[in-house]
């Protein structure tokens, strides 16, 4: 039998806090997991009936790979590869094949006109006629002209998508440039994900470069939420002390930073759940499922 078509307890016990319900999207088949799209379908598939599994959000793969999961009962978040032109299509196979898409990514890809671009992506997906939350990836630091695109995205009642990671460590974005985008994204009341290199909680550095945290960009993202400054959010994405980040997610931070920090996609979904248990940001269920 076809792991996808086992079945599935659809009544699972709930153990896991609400605030945190949803924040890991299964990004398994992107590196530098690159684990076969079935395999990866597989595990998701799986996973719910562990305790944990509120912890998990949709599945992501790319336009391409949704011919290959006809039947597939789980949310999808759908990353585009083309440009604005190949959103309708793929949208369309994926209602003919029965698919739930739950979102879709797609980058801005014309740099010398992104407020253009964001328009066209706008338009093309007000052509296909879904109601879909999109995230826009825009390129680069948050320039004047990054900061136009960024109000489109929000006249347009869209979100974004920051790209956290990289697998050349020298692309990676600093964390002044990370507080800057999500101080752009709370200024402007725009939801976001992000992407890339966030699998552990804490900022960290593995071999050949640092490493964002996701718990770092919690902390940020609530600390520009209560008026503090890009510097302030700069210094939380640079905390190493997971006690101390813990400590600033009390009294509602999560669910705060939740309202604007949706999700990211990470390529291990049990490394960010072994790192909150051990921060003790969540019940230790794991043991217990």
């Amino acid at each position: 039998m076809d792991p996808r078509d086992a079945p599935v307890d659809p009544t699972p016990p709930r153990a896991w806090p609400e605030e945190w319900r949803g924040l890991v999207d299964d990004a398994a088949i992107f590196p530098p997991g690159d684990v076969p799209l079935h395999d990866a379908t597989a595990a998701h598939v799986a996973r719910r009936g562990e305790r944990w599994a509120d912890l998990v959000g949709t599945f992501v793969l790319r336009d391409t790979d949704l011919p290959l999961v006809r039947g597939f009962d789980a949310p999808l978040s759908v990353v585009v590869t083309g440009g604005a032109g190949q959103l309708a299509g793929p949208l369309g196979a994926a209602a003919r094949l029965g698919l739930h898409v739950a979102a879709v990514e797609i980058a801005v890809r014309d740099v010398d006109d992104p407020v253009g671009n964001v328009r066209r992506i706008d338009a093309a997906l007000r052509a296909a006629d879904v109601d879909v939350p999109l995230f826009v990836e825009l390129p680069g630091p948050p320039t004047a002209t990054w900061l136009a695109a960024a109000d489109e995205v929000a006249a347009c009642d869209h979100r974004l998508k920051l790209r956290l990671g990289h697998v050349d460590h020298d692309l990676l974005p600093d964390s002044a440039t990370v507080a800057a985008w999500i101080d752009a994204a709370l200024d402007r009341e725009i939801r976001f994900k992000a992407t890339a290199g966030l699998h552990r909680a804490v900022r960290h550095d593995p071999e050949g470069g640092g490493a964002h945290g996701f718990v770092n960009v919690l902390v940020a993202t609530r600390t520009l939420w209560d008026g503090g400054t890009v510097a302030d959010a700069t210094e939380v994405l640079e905390q190493r002390d997971g006690a101390a980040l813990a400590a600033a997610l009390a009294d509602g931070g999560v669910a705060s930073a939740r309202r604007w920090f949706t999700s990211f996609g990470s390529c291990s979904v049990t490394e960010p759940l072994d790192d909150l248990i051990t921060l003790g940001l969540a019940p230790d269920v794991k043991e217990d499922a």
